[in-house]
């Protein structure tokens, strides 16, 4: 998680939600067949453009869950306790489509994520969620 887009990392009151995408070594490559990976982030930066900041990190550290996507609350949503939302294994584009739904929704804190999104959520290791909430 040491390399990232040129975009700085929101801090925890961020006024938006924040949509934290891995495009490390597996994530975002041909080690994910059946996806195209540009096609998911154009998708998600165009979705997404006045409703979240959408950022790319290098790697989070969660490989065997390829592709990984981190839905971090906005202000609003971390005060009616919303948490970060990470999800594995998005590798189809209903899901990415799913994403964007509930994004544009207020995300998590603001509103309820589609049922279908229990699929793919995941809890990661304690240091990993503290290094994406360092950076």
């Amino acid at each position: 998680m040491n390399k990232r887009d040129r975009r700085a990392a929101p801090g925890p009151g961020a006024a938006r939600p924040t949509v934290t995408i891995c495009r490390g070594c597996c994530c975002g490559t041909p080690k994910v067949p059946g996806l195209d990976h540009t096609a998911q982030l154009r998708e998600l930066r165009q979705a997404l453009d006045a409703t979240a900041t959408v950022r790319v990190v290098d790697c989070l550290d969660a490989c065997e869950r390829a592709n990984v996507i981190v839905v971090q609350p906005s202000a609003e949503g971390r005060g009616n306790g919303g948490r970060p939302v990470w999800l594995g294994l998005v590798n189809d584009p209903d899901a990415t489509a799913d994403i964007t739904t509930w994004v544009k929704g207020g995300g998590p804190g603001v509103t309820d994520p589609p049922d279908i999104l229990d699929l793919y959520a995941f809890q990661p290791s304690r240091r990993v969620r503290a290094e994406l909430h360092d950076e």
